[in-house]
């Protein structure tokens, strides 16, 4: 029978039943494979990894310091449960005389059973490089974990001062995380196991959307939006014609912000017949949670003498637009035809009007409605 089980036969639980059953439910990386790796980690909550750690010891030996793992083989092998609990020396070769090369250094599992190797134990190991004028590191064996990579020199011996740990040593550990746990990200560029699997990236958070890691919260971008441009009793509709809108928005959280420009051009109409009752309303890019009496301020530029400009308290007289209350006088000390909400004769006193090359510039920042 091909469903396996573990702890469940009263006789003939196999070593890869218990392998294949016992750990599916760490990081996957197919219905029934898991992630090899090592569980992070460090007694000190300062490292990402601590298990497995290799440092320099003397000019041409080294140690690896305790970790637990697991190394995945085939999906019919199952998972190898690995844990180191005392440090381990490992000696490595002398240099070439001409070329230098790259050692790396693995966890390892030899399982008989699978590789006729007539061996079933896992080791610690040295995997030798090869000398060469331009080296690289060796692939790492079948079922293994890459820990480091050394880098040792032409001629390195013991007599000539041996390898330069400061510098020789480049880690390759990569981590597994139990199903749903945030996974720490060292060096692996792997692909997400499912849509809504999250990892650490040095940092920041990201989740897995089925192509692609993103950052988790999405960080909010500045997008367009075209305001709406109404009145508040319905009639004497105006009309942005030609007129030229910069109108751009950003949402972070509860947060919105929001930036417009629009310059009035000659098919822009003001609202014909238009009144002091038929006050201007542009819609708002993201729904409010309240009215609010003051969220921004705007400049009402005229067509005529552009530097006679005067100043709007931009409000959100419901949650879903805004409205523009005059708030100041003409800097020229004219009188202003209306005060209260902009519209179409307001705020412009005698000789001036609304009209092409005109122009309104705002600014607000407001709390979004709850989702």
């Amino acid at each position: 029978m091909n469903l396996r089980t573990a702890w469940l036969p009263v006789t003939g639980q196999t070593r890869s039943d218990t392998r294949v059953a016992s750990l599916g439910a760490l990081t996957p990386t197919s219905p029934v494979a898991t992630r090899s790796g090592i569980l992070p980690g460090s007694s000190d909550g300062k490292w990402r990894i601590s298990g497995f750690t290799v440092t320099g010891t003397t000019a041409m030996t080294a140690t690896v310091y305790p970790g637990r793992g697991v190394i995945q083989g085939t999906d019919s092998q199952g998972a190898y449960p690995v844990a180191l609990t005392q440090p381990v020396p490992l000696a490595f070769a002398d240099g070439h005389a001409q070329f230098g090369r790259i050692d790396l250094i693995v966890v390892r599992v030899y399982d008989d059973e699978y590789d006729a190797s007539g061996r079933t134990e896992a080791v610690v190991e040295v995997v030798r490089g090869t000398p060469t004028a331009t080296p690289v590191a060796p692939a790492a064996p079948a079922l293994s974990l890459p820990l480091y990579t050394v880098t040792v020199p032409a001629g390195t011996s013991a007599g000539n001062g041996g390898i330069n740990w400061n510098n020789a040593l480049t880690g390759l550990r990569n981590a597994t995380v139990a199903i749903g746990g945030i996974l720490p990200v060292t060096t692996d560029t792997a692909i997400g196991a499912y849509p809504g699997q999250y990892r650490d990236n040095s940092g920041t958070l990201e989740r897995w959307d089925g192509t692609a890691w993103m950052p988790y919260p999405a960080k909010p971008a500045w997008q367009n939006w075209t305001p709406v441009w109404t009145t508040f009793t319905g009639n004497a509709t105006p009309s942005f014609g030609n007129a030229e809108i910069t109108a751009r928005y950003i949402q972070q959280g509860p947060t919105v912000h929001m930036n417009f420009s629009i310059m009035f051009g000659t098919t822009t109409t003001f609202g014909t017949g238009g009144n002091a009752g038929d006050n201007w309303r542009f819609t708002l890019p993201v729904k409010a949670l309240s009215a609010t009496r003051c969220v921004g301020f705007a400049e009402l530029w005229p067509a005529t003498s552009p530097m006679n400009r005067v100043m709007a308290r931009i409000r959100n007289t419901s949650t879903t637009f805004f409205e523009l209350e005059i708030s100041s006088g003409m800097p020229n000390g004219e009188t202003i035809t209306n005060s209260g909400i902009t519209d179409a004769v307001s705020p412009w006193g005698p000789g001036t009007a609304w009209a092409a090359g005109a122009s309104i510039h705002g600014s607000a920042t407001y709390e979004a409605a709850t989702q």
